[in-house]
């Protein structure tokens, strides 16, 4: 097998890991999370979601939460070599990162995002596609001007969770768009689970050879029918070299009920099974590629202990093994 020999990982368990926790993680949870992420030599990390917190609470701090790590005495020598994201899908919430970059503590990167699938489009943003892509035509440019990357993520690539099947062309098609209205980089997301690993190489290998710039495409899988590993290493085969997970596999869409209280976060139709729709473990993978020979630049035994502190602070047992098995050993004798 040809694999990569060096990627690059994201971590972005306080973004997309706590939004669907039923409980409100505490703005110094989330800084010391990041803190300890930073530490372990990640530079590439989600913060926040600048859209409205009424509907997701769990958002409430995002400015707080900027400001605080940006001030952080931890990390203050290194934080400047780190990317930080926050999700933006609508106009209000590009104007209020804009705002807060240019305040000197917003995000280096927001994130847009448009599902091949005109359903789920409308369900996550409120517009159709032809309303959401001359939205993106009109702001990105604003964005960039004030100094902020964009990421432009394609959803719904390999199914979705309210039509069925897609095509995973358009996703093609997408991706090419993003990068022509100015888009920096792309995530293929996979939100529901429905990718699996056959047909993850397929768009891989597909997408490598009709686009340009192969260390901008982001892979995002979700491991709601536990194929999350699997599908990475499809990624790899077909070359992928950038990824991203979050601490304990947590994750999943904007939780429906925050602190005891109902909130409109995703609707029903992607809340069947609470806690159970993560992304893939940040811990598992970083395991998985430092057997595989597959340098990471990541320190991985710092990884696997904050690990076990994400459990404490969302009070339950996570999907990662290697927090609890530990990494193999190289020697059991001591010798080498």
């Amino acid at each position: 097998m040809n694999y990569p020999k060096k990627v690059v990982i994201g971590d972005i368990t306080v973004r997309d890991g706590f939004q669907h926790e039923e409980k409100f993680i505490p703005t110094e949870a989330k800084v010391w999370l990041l803190e300890e992420l930073i530490l372990s030599g990640f530079k590439h990390l989600e913060v926040t979601n600048f859209g409205n917190p009424k509907g997701m609470p769990q958002f409430k701090d995002a400015d707080n939460l900027f400001k605080k790590i940006r001030n952080s005495k931890r990390v203050k020598n290194k934080i400047n070599d780190v990317m930080l994201t926050a999700v933006t899908i609508r106009e209000r919430a590009i104007e209020r990162a804009i705002n807060a970059k240019l305040d000197g503590y917003g995000p280096d990167r927001i994130l847009l995002m448009v599902s091949t699938s005109e359903s789920h489009q409308k369900k996550n943003s409120g517009l159709t596609l032809n309303e959401y892509w001359k939205m993106a035509e009109e702001w990105i440019p604003k964005a960039r001007a004030a100094g902020i990357k964009v990421n432009g993520t394609v959803s719904t690539i390999w199914g979705c969770p309210i039509e069925g099947p897609t095509k995973m062309e358009d996703a093609i098609a997408f991706t090419k768009r993003w990068f022509d209205i100015g888009a920096n980089d792309v995530e293929h997301a996979d939100h529901d689970g429905s990718a699996s690993p056959d047909r993850v190489y397929q768009y891989f290998s597909m997408l490598l050879k009709n686009i340009k710039n192969p260390h901008k495409q982001i892979a995002h899988f979700h491991t709601t029918r536990g194929w999350g590993l699997a599908n990475i290493l499809a990624a790899l085969q077909a070359g992928v070299t950038n990824f991203e997970s979050t601490m304990g596999g947590i994750g999943g869409q904007p939780a429906n009920f925050v602190d005891g209280v109902p909130v409109s976060g995703t609707g029903n139709y992607y809340y069947n099974n609470p806690g159970e729709v993560g992304l893939v473990s940040t811990e598992d993978m970083v395991v998985m590629m430092d057997e595989m020979g597959i340098e990471t630049n990541l320190d991985i035994d710092k990884i696997l202990s904050t690990g076990k502190i994400v459990e404490k602070i969302v009070g339950r047992r996570l999907r990662s093994e290697s927090i609890n098995q530990g990494r193999i050993p190289k020697s059991l004798t001591g010798r080498k």
